[in-house]
């Protein structure tokens, strides 16, 4: 399925849905398995142990729920613009905790809420190229208006998602699910904010490229 092959906007909302909740029901999960060791548990060692867990969980859900409020949420009204500064702050946050470590380097600049959207859907798809952790360099270049964005990622196995390529050729043929409908979902974006969306391997790493249809 290509991104000109869209689909309704019913179930578009329905796996994008589906793929948030994916994210945030593990650490959720983990802090309701702490809570329950509490309840049990009379050993100090355990007792510190589980909220040790909760801790780290609520703070790790917490970092997602915030990331996913400006990637997939409307995060203002229509026509809004949002502060890169906060984009970056959501994309620390997230990366560190799933352990991947981030390089920015962009402008201190308020730019159109779908490019924002764009550049954190990019963000998301380079966890996904980095099953195994690693690092991103993520790059704002050009005018506020008409921005470019790169994102860099290395590490072990890093490997652009099969189902992604096969989205940019047009040779996807799989039904969608809650798990391929991110690199749909990245495409659907770059198409509304009039960007071109592109991926490929560099130096032994992952590139995705965003850049102005001309």
């Amino acid at each position: 399925m290509s991104v000109d092959t869209e689909l309704g906007e019913l179930e578009l909302a329905a796996l994008v849905s589906s793929r948030i909740c994916h994210d945030i029901i593990s650490p959720v999960g983990a802090i309701a398995n702490g809570l329950e060791v509490l309840d049990e548990e009379t050993g100090q060692d355990m007792r510190e142990h589980a909220m040790d867990l909760i801790r780290k969980s609520a703070a790790q859900a917490s970092a997602k729920l915030q990331f996913a409020r400006l990637a997939f949420g409307a995060a203002g009204s229509a026509g809004a613009e949002i502060d890169l500064n906060e984009a970056e702050k959501v994309t620390r946050a997230v990366a560190q905790s799933d352990k991947h470590s981030v390089d920015w380097n962009g402008p201190a600049a308020t730019v159109a809420k779908d490019k924002v959207k764009l550049l954190l859907n990019m963000v998301t798809l380079a966890f996904a190229a980095l099953p195994r952790g690693g690092a991103l360099k993520i790059s704002v270049t050009g005018e506020p208006g008409a921005p470019s964005f790169k994102v860099q990622c290395q590490g072990e196995a890093a490997r652009v998602p099969e189902t992604f390529e096969k989205m940019l050729s047009g040779t996807n043929d799989h039904a969608l699910d809650a798990h391929s409908v991110q690199p749909y979902y990245t495409m659907r974006i770059a198409k509304s904010a009039g960007m071109s969306l592109a991926a490929g391997v560099e130096e032994g790493g992952v590139v995705l490229t965003a850049s102005p249809v001309v």
